[in-house]
């Protein structure tokens, strides 16, 4: 049996859909928090368990006769590292054989500005080595989903007004990596090994307006503001604190490289070239 955590988020959902079109669902059980979010997936015959990362005791009737975990990562980022681990020592103490976690695929996080955010992503793997568990990492680049987190709503008229600098990341769709790990869950040959999900191309945000003046026929401009300049705009739109830092981070962590570099491990898990950025944007912003 293999269980899903985040279920109810994007990711998660994603990946039931791709295994309900494999045929795969009576073999699959997901981890919510509230059962009532996830009654048509029930009607479907996949088996539902209650639990909370924060809750380990909640954790240990969810796990019982599990032998795969889907470990899609915590976006609480409230001692995530705690929550994964909460995880990880259930699964070991229930005899869960093998655990898949969907981490980042990025330069070093050593030397990011991303490091206070996003190096427990490291410690989980670390962690999942050590308690001897069969693994496999999922290193994912960013979403292109937070194109449309960054921009304004309308970036068509406002222009994409980002602060990166020249900074690239290899853009990936969300729904392609749910395929991919559906297609790793039905396929073998994959214990211990890790892979770098990103696109075979880096896209800069440069590049974001570039193509939606191509798609609106009409000039959208890339504006490079400083990070002092982007920090008061959010502030004048009434963003909390924490979403201004997390933005102003992420484009710190862009400019520095840290999410160019591009590997084929995605293109050969789905079987062809992962969607470009063009027409993402194409399906995101103009419905086509």
């Amino acid at each position: 049996m293999i269980l899903i955590t985040g279920a109810t988020g994007q990711l998660g959902n994603g990946i039931l859909n791709f295994l309900e079109k494999k045929g795969r669902l009576a073999e699959v059980a997901i981890l919510v928090r509230d059962a009532s979010k996830v009654a048509h997936w029930q009607e479907k015959g996949v088996s539902i368990r209650v639990g909370d990362y924060h809750q380990p005791e909640t954790l240990q009737s969810a796990l019982k006769n599990i032998n795969q975990v889907v470990l899609i990562s915590s976006n609480d980022f409230n001692d995530r590292l705690k929550q994964h681990k909460n995880v990880v020592d259930t699964a070991v103490q229930n005899g869960v054989q093998h655990i898949l976690y969907t981490g980042v695929s990025m330069k070093s996080i050593n030397q990011s500005p991303l490091k206070p955010l996003l190096e427990d992503h490291f410690q989980t793997e670390t962690y999942i080595k050590e308690s001897g568990l069969n693994y496999t990492f999922l290193q994912h680049s960013l979403y292109a989903d937070v194109i449309t987190m960054f921009l304004s709503p309308n970036p068509v008229e406002t222009g994409v007004y980002f602060p990166a600098g020249e900074g690239k990341v290899t853009f990936v769709d969300r729904l392609e990596l749910a395929e991919a790990i559906a297609n790793l869950l039905t396929t073998t040959g994959h214990v211990n090994q890790t892979y770098k999900m990103t696109n075979v191309v880096a896209y800069s945000f440069a590049d974001v307006a570039t193509y939606l003046s191509e798609l609106a026929n009409k000039t959208v401009a890339y504006i490079n503001p400083s990070e002092q300049e982007f920090q008061a705009a959010l502030h004048n739109i009434g963003l909390p604190d924490a979403i201004i830092q997390m933005s102003l981070g992420f484009a710190a962590g862009i400019k520095n490289q840290d999410f160019e570099e591009p590997f084929t491990d995605l293109t050969t898990i789905l079987g062809r070239t992962p969607l470009d950025l063009k027409s993402y944007l194409k399906k995101t912003y103009f419905n086509l």
